[in-house]
């Protein structure tokens, strides 16, 4: 389900890398974050920050271990997420989708909307600032 609204900031949210990106840029689905609030005349965009369920090889500023207080479903399960603060990129709502949670009693689709606590969002912000190098910038969070 493409989204029509700019989700929360917090929200997690599904993101297609699929098209119109390529190595070593992010290149397939995967779950993301939104970090930009809703900015006027800035309809149809959001920032958001990929997760990985991968340890990156040398853990740096940019990379903050998200552990959530429930999984999320079927394939995106894990235990936690590495926040990828390098790869932010402000993409269109028609590459983002809810996660979906399957069907009731073959009825429509159903979705979940699940959104990170406040603190964590200042550390993926933080995580944000020190890949564009303004880790000066994150003490003002």
């Amino acid at each position: 389900m493409t989204l029509q609204y700019h989700p929360d900031p917090g929200t997690i949210v599904l993101c297609n890398y699929d098209t119109g990106f390529s190595p070593p840029e992010m290149v397939k689905r995967r779950l993301a974050v939104i970090i930009s609030p809703r900015l006027r005349n800035r309809n149809n965009l959001c920032t958001v920050v990929p997760l990985s369920q991968t340890e990156p090889e040398q853990i740096q500023d940019y990379h903050y271990r998200l552990v959530l207080a429930r999984r999320m479903p079927g394939r995106w399960g894990a235990d936690g997420y590495w926040v990828k603060g390098d790869m932010l990129a402000t993409v269109a709502f028609h590459r983002l989708n809810l996660v979906g949670i399957g069907r009731e009693n073959g009825g429509p689709r159903r979705y979940i909307t699940k959104t990170i606590p406040d603190e964590d969002l200042q550390k993926i912000r933080a995580c944000a600032l020190h890949a564009l190098g303004m880790s000066a910038l994150v003490d003002g969070l």
